[in-house]
């Protein structure tokens, strides 16, 4: 099976690729750069709210502690 694909992706195709195919495809990859630029962007995002929260989090700590021994609890 693997080899009729490759056989039939190497082989000589005969049929021109209309206009609408090339269109669609730089299309596609214009709308793929894109995503991939907001992706990147995204990730950032998430990285600075994920050392936000973990900053957050140590805070809270600090407090709690510090709470606890002023009260001997």
């Amino acid at each position: 099976m693997i080899r009729k694909f490759i056989k039939w992706i190497i082989s000589p195709n005969e049929t021109p690729v209309p206009d609408d195919v090339y269109f669609k495809l730089t299309e596609l990859q214009e709308r793929i750069e894109i995503l991939e630029a907001e992706s990147v962007e995204n990730s950032n995002c998430f990285y600075e709210i994920t050392n936000s929260i973990d900053a957050v989090d140590a805070r809270i700590d600090i407090l709690t502690l510090e709470n606890w021994t002023k009260k001997d609890v």
